[in-house]
């Protein structure tokens, strides 16, 4: 079943702008691996929280994400500005829905008028 993983990372003291950037860096690499989406959201009440989202058709595709090298690389490089442990989360996606551009409906066209029927001839 499709489902979204949520990954809570929690940068280190001072180091939130930089860390948020590389993982919006690194996040749209997870489409290379299956994934339909993704999504990084910062948090406006704790700086710090930042969260990862990527929509994947199946688990295995999403550990090959997280445990390719791209990520495993990301995660050394980084090491020292994210709390550990590094939690993440497979949650099933029951609904989701969004606003699309907004669209003028076009006019509906005018009936066509219709020719009497012929009269019967007596």
């Amino acid at each position: 079943m499709a489902g979204v993983i949520h990954v809570d990372w929690y940068a280190t003291v001072l180091r939130q702008q930089a860390f948020a950037a590389d993982v919006a860096y690194v996040a749209p690499l997870a489409l290379r691996y299956g994934a339909t989406q993704y999504a990084v959201h910062r948090s406006r009440d704790d700086q710090y929280k930042i969260m990862q989202m990527a929509w994947f058709e199946s688990k295995q595709d999403w550990y090959s994400y997280w445990e390719g090298v791209e990520m495993t690389e990301f995660r050394r490089r980084n090491m020292g500005r994210y709390q550990i442990p590094i939690t993440y989360v497979w949650h099933d996606e029951l609904v989701a829905g969004a606003m699309g551009p907004s669209v003028e409906a076009e006019p509906e066209p005018e009936p066509e008028p219709v020719a009497p029927a012929p009269s019967p001839a007596a």
